[in-house]
């Protein structure tokens, strides 16, 4: 069993979603005694906090599995120079009731990539500020606005060798991040 697991966060819901493929390609640059597990997000209902006192089962699992991580990787897309709305909901089930935040104290990474050339920075921005509110250190450098390229991945969908070194300077940062904030 890996000494460290990592619940990962993809903002998008879309099955070739390139963040999801960045999501899979990043975590194979991590050291074994960490481990990653992308969590579900695309099945909860709409945040109501009238259903705070009795959240769904979908929203339940989604806080264990944030509560049982040592740390967060957050890989998202930019819609409208901002989050998902799809990951906003995420955050926010898993935040709610008022004092009983998953998030607490998990040390999170954040990625991005988009077809633009300033791949995910807005995105990227808005989330800092969420996390702030919530109690949830994150990595701030360095930051990794990631342009879709060819080369970005290679054909096994592998952090391609162009864009391999930065890659994992960027994994070897939140590593020690990681390790820093969960000792």
């Amino acid at each position: 069993m890996s000494k460290y697991q990592i619940a990962v966060v993809v903002g998008s819901l879309r099955t070739d979603s390139f963040n999801r493929k960045l999501a899979n390609a990043i975590v194979k640059l991590a050291p074994p005694e960490f481990s990653f597990q992308q969590v579900q997000i695309g099945d909860l209902p709409q945040y109501n906090q009238d259903d705070d006192e009795n959240q769904a089962e979908s929203v339940k699992r989604l806080k264990n599995e944030i509560k049982s991580a040592q740390g967060i990787l957050f890989v998202t897309p930019e819609y409208n120079r901002s989050i998902p709305g799809v990951l906003k909901n995420a955050i926010d089930h898993a935040s709610r009731p008022h004092g009983q935040s998953a998030w607490t104290g998990k040390p999170a990474g954040i990625l991005g990539v988009s077809t633009g050339a300033t791949g995910t920075a807005m995105a990227q921005q808005h989330l800092r500020n969420i996390l702030a509110a919530l109690n949830t250190p994150a990595l701030c450098q360095p930051e990794a606005f990631i342009q879709v390229k060819d080369g970005l991945f290679d054909e096994a969908g592998n952090i391609g060798a162009d864009s391999k070194q930065f890659m994992q300077n960027w994994m070897d940062k939140y590593i020690a991040w990681v390790k820093k904030h969960a000792a």
